[in-house]
């Protein structure tokens, strides 16, 4: 097979001197002139970065981190006074069916609590209590520690549990609490996100199979996807230890790694692919490389960068699972970028290479280059699907952008009715055994469903006089229906006599109107006419329900700041890139369409409970939004937006800048990137996809929404909307840059056809 062996930098990037060609560029002729090197040195750094990670360990968010509002100011007094709440495991003792066997049910008190005793972990066992039916009994143990600590040592409590259930096979003797809640849902979510890989990477090998039809291509995006989340999930240990892990930086790098690596990588392919057809053979694979990094590898590098400081948006949340999230958004965009940069170049080289000295030793040249040339040149074109979506913008285009304007409008109109929640106790998933036991243990003793805690801090003298206030607090409580009746106050001092708590509960549901309602009346009624009469008494309220509400309070608070500076931005990044205000302005604008009209679906689908009646999700998962939902996914949603947008509007701009009339341009640049638009769609939407699958009331509607918007984004957005808007608006698309304009003046006068 005959090469033109021509020097790198002769096309694409001009005879430029190395040193002022782009740096993608620069980094794509290292590794194409050395690709053992860059590989090895990709190799190395994955290597690395997971053996530091490994053994620096993950530094998780401690309680302190998720303390906002009130709620977090009444834990820090009660810390403060040493009287923070420890972890409490419940015991609950019930018969399987008809009535409580008392004798039995005797020996199975003594045993637990002779068994929870003899525990290091324990600090003390309460006697039993009986619930008010006389059917079951529940004995309350106490754990050693911060509240926060206590999933890591609940273990054994639940051993010598399991124990005492083996010993006393006539009843039902199970254990609970928040601890062993927050085991359960651990356990969930790892086999979850086995599931969910399980059910993406066949699928999205069959799609890149469906593109390339060569399997040895087929695992370049691949390899290059997974070795850059090893890389991510490395790094992202170390930089726990400055930024905490949430619990949720895995599911996020799994879920975004995938989804954008792969996609920089199609990116890429589609490029050198092109540039190969194009060259019809006379290019070394070297030269393909450095044309395909000038053009593409600049888009990767955009569009990466533009994640990041979208994403980095999320910082301003000033919350630790917010955090959390960005940071491993960050850090495996950062990885597939380079990884995209690095490491493919090479590859493709090396590929090439054996492809060419294997077509050399079987003397059948030119019947795979003919057989190669068909095949790019099928990969280039728009296909009959695309052609007929982009013929109404090319058409018709005042009507496609009103007609499709006005559909998203209407998908995003559900979201003005959406209702936020923080996802608790009432929304897990009933899968769980200890969720199973907790339904039980609520339903047989209703008052341990909330639990307010009242913090007051004041001078050791007036100790008194908090207790007095206190009291005549939990009086006023003892008829109203918010809260449990006929509770005995119970009152906790420090040893400094200067903080003074109180526990309150109320036998309604954590996310209950009525429960919301209780707390509403401590902090404006109760505790005012009481302890504010204290002087100079210092007072607040924690519990579940006190720290959701907080919760959403902070949220709102937060989310002008961050959609006002991710806005801002978006625009000005994408004015920058493209030197147009009218592009910056109609980036965020489809941007906005797009998030708009998911929001609108996930809350048709969950909050109206649609997704129940159509895919089985548990009905727990529906009714509300969880309250983390809307910013991530808006934040996120606006980073991957700019994939499309960078990559689309880059290869407009390039036939643009070539003279082509803005209209051609416009087809041609879209045409030209709607198979890897399609591919890289369809491999997010079933990464997206697959968490539908999962358990976590959170991650199904984050999951739902993320697909549904790459969808609308990929098929309505980029062949409908934007070409009919940048055909509409012709040159002035480009203002206020004159750089479109010279090019297709130029063509104009020398082509006189033309335009």
């Amino acid at each position: 097979m005959a090469v033109h062996q021509r020097p790198l930098g002769s096309r694409g990037t001009g005879d430029r001197p190395a040193k002022k060609r782009p740096l993608t560029v620069r980094v794509a002729i290292w590794s194409a002139l050395h690709p053992w090197r860059a590989l090895a040195g990709w190799l190395a750094f994955v290597v690395l970065c997971l053996g530091v990670g490994i053994s620096m360990g993950t530094h998780h968010a401690t309680a302190q981190d998720y303390r906002v509002g009130e709620a977090g100011r009444a834990e820090n007094l009660a810390d403060e006074g040493h009287l923070g709440r420890a972890p409490v495991e419940q015991v609950l003792i019930s018969a399987r069916s008809g009535p409580l066997d008392e004798a039995a049910a005797d020996a199975a008190v003594r045993d637990i609590t002779a068994r929870m005793r003899k525990l290091p972990e324990v600090a003390r066992v309460a006697p039993p209590l009986r619930s008010a039916d006389g059917r079951s009994l529940r004995v309350e143990v106490t754990m050693k520690g911060a509240e926060a600590d206590g999933k890591e040592h609940v273990a054994p409590l639940a051993a010598q549990t399991a124990a005492a259930q083996r010993g006393h096979p006539s009843l039902r003797v199970e254990e609970t609490g928040s601890p062993s809640i927050s085991v359960g849902l651990d356990t969930q979510r790892d086999e979850d996100l086995s599931f969910s890989e399980a059910i993406a990477l066949p699928v999205t090998l069959l799609t890149l199979l469906a593109v390339f039809g060569s399997a040895l291509m087929v695992a370049v995006p691949l390899l290059l996807a997974l070795t850059s989340i090893a890389a991510a999930i490395g790094l992202s240990m170390v930089v726990s230890h400055v930024l905490p892990d949430a619990g949720v930086g895995t599911n996020v790098i799994l879920l975004i790694g995938m989804a954008v690596g792969v996609d920089y990588t199609l990116f890429y392919l589609k490029r050198e692919r092109e540039e190969r057809a194009r060259s019809g053979g006379r290019l070394a694979p070297e030269a393909l490389v450095e044309l395909a990094a000038a053009t593409s590898g600049r888009a990767i590098a955009v569009s990466g960068f533009a994640v990041v400081v979208s994403t980095a948006t999320l910082y301003l949340a000033t919350d630790v699972v917010f955090s959390s999230l960005a940071t491993s958004t960050i850090i495996v965009v950062l990885a597939a970028v380079l990884s995209s940069l690095t490491a493919l170049p090479a590859l493709l080289v090396k590929i090439a290479q054996r492809t060419e000295r294997r077509a050399v030793r079987r003397q059948q040249r030119t019947r795979r280059a003919r057989r190669a040339t068909t095949s790019q040149d099928r990969t280039a074109g728009t296909g009959r699907i695309w052609s007929a979506l982009l013929r109404p913008a090319g058409k018709h285009p005042a009507a496609t952008l009103c007609v499709s304007v006005l559909l998203l409008l209407g998908l995003a109109a559900p979201a003005l009715g959406m209702q936020l929640r923080v996802l608790n106790e009432d929304s897990h998933s009933r899968e769980i055994p200890t969720m199973q036991s907790y339904d039980r243990l609520t339903a047989a003793f209703p008052d341990l469903r909330v639990e307010h805690q009242i913090v007051v801090r004041a001078t050791a003298a007036q100790a008194a006089d908090v207790a007095s206030s206190l009291r005549r607090l939990s009086a006023r409580t003892h008829n109203d229906p918010l809260f449990t009746r006929g509770a005995a106050p119970h009152l906790r001092t420090s040893p400094d006599h200067r903080t003074t708590t109180l526990e309150l509960s109320s036998p309604h549901k954590v996310s209950s109107p009525e429960a919301i309602a209780s707390l509403d009346r401590l902090r404006t009624d109760y505790l005012p006419a009481t302890v504010g009469k204290v002087a100079g008494a210092e007072f607040a309220v924690t519990g579940d329900v006190a720290h959701d509400t907080d919760y959403l309070a902070h949220q709102d608070a937060k989310l002008p700041v961050v959609v006002g500076a991710l806005l801002l931005l978006t625009f000005l990044l994408t004015t920058l890139v493209f030197r147009s205000v009218v592009i910056g302005l109609l980036g965020v604008a489809l941007n906005l369409l797009s998030v708009a009209a998911s929001f609108g679906l996930v809350v048709i689908f969950f909050q109206h409970g649609l997704a129940s009646t159509l895919f089985g999700v548990d009905p727990a998962a529906t009714n509300a939004i969880g309250s983390r939902v809307p910013l991530f996914l808006f934040v996120i949603l606006f980073g991957l937006s700019m994939d499309y947008q960078v990559f689309v509007v880059s290869r407009i701009r390039e036939a643009a800048l070539g003279g082509v009339p803005t209209r051609q341009a416009v087809l041609h640049g879209i045409g030209a990137s709607a198979k890897v638009v399609t591919s890289a769609a369809a491999v997010m939407v079933t990464v997206f996809g697959s968490y539908m699958f999962l358990h976590l009331a959170e991650m199904k509607q984050i999951g739902f929404s993320l697909a549904v918007a790459v969808l609308l984004d990929a098929f309505v957005i980029r062949a409908l909307i934007l070409p009919s808007a940048l055909t509409l608006l012709g040159r002035a698309s480009w203002w206020p840059s004159r750089a479109v304009w010279r090019a297709q003046r130029a063509t104009s006068e020398t082509s006189p056809g033309v335009g």
